[in-house]
């Protein structure tokens, strides 16, 4: 037998073993794990003003980070800050450790923590407090279905479920409510 023959016989041996290795290992394909799915991006230290159809402030936001949610045009945010106009240009501040944003920035959720302070100025100043808060800001409202506690110089009110007119500073809450008036002295 030729050196070429006995190659060309080697080849062909290592050619069906590989044929039959494979066919053996068919069943066994490892599926590699994907990584976890990553934000389309992430902004850290920033401001950002949305504005409505109309072209005037929906919201003012700061936050320390924010990030699109995977997979869709929503976005996270590590303890926000919102600035909402009222009629008058003022802004009610609105605190909480974690918030969402829709894709259409019509409806925000927050998380935490929230604390609502009416805008500076204000005839009668209010504070609301919250661990939920869904806020609309082209409606000016603001909702609960959890316990909120409202705060004004001389009356606390608490109450399951809220709703809030931001626009003309109006607090409904819906049920349990609970209120204790402290007259202010002179």
């Amino acid at each position: 037998m030729s050196w070429r023959s006995a190659l060309l016989l080697l080849l062909l041996v290592g050619a069906l073993v590989s044929a039959w290795s494979a066919w053996v290992q068919r069943d066994e394909v490892v599926e590699v794990e994907a990584g976890p799915v990553r934000s389309g991006y992430v902004l850290h230290d920033f401001e950002l003003v949305t504005l409505d159809a109309e072209g005037k402030e929906s919201f003012s936001l700061k936050a320390p980070e924010l990030r699109q949610t995977p997979g869709a045009r929503t976005m996270e945010l590590t303890t926000p800050l919102f600035l909402m106009p009222d009629h008058h240009g003022s802004h009610w501040e609105v605190r909480s450790k974690s918030g969402w944003v829709n894709e259409d920035s019509d409806e925000i959720r927050l998380r935490g923590d929230v604390v609502a302070i009416s805008p500076m100025g204000a005839s009668r100043p209010t504070t609301m407090n919250t661990e939920e808060l869904d806020v609309f800001p082209n409606h000016n409202l603001a909702t609960s279905s959890v316990v909120v506690t409202t705060t004004s110089p001389g009356t606390t009110m608490r109450g399951t479920g809220m709703r809030a007119h931001l626009a003309d500073k109006r607090i409904e809450l819906l049920s349990e409510v609970r209120l204790r008036h402290e007259p202010n002295r002179r």
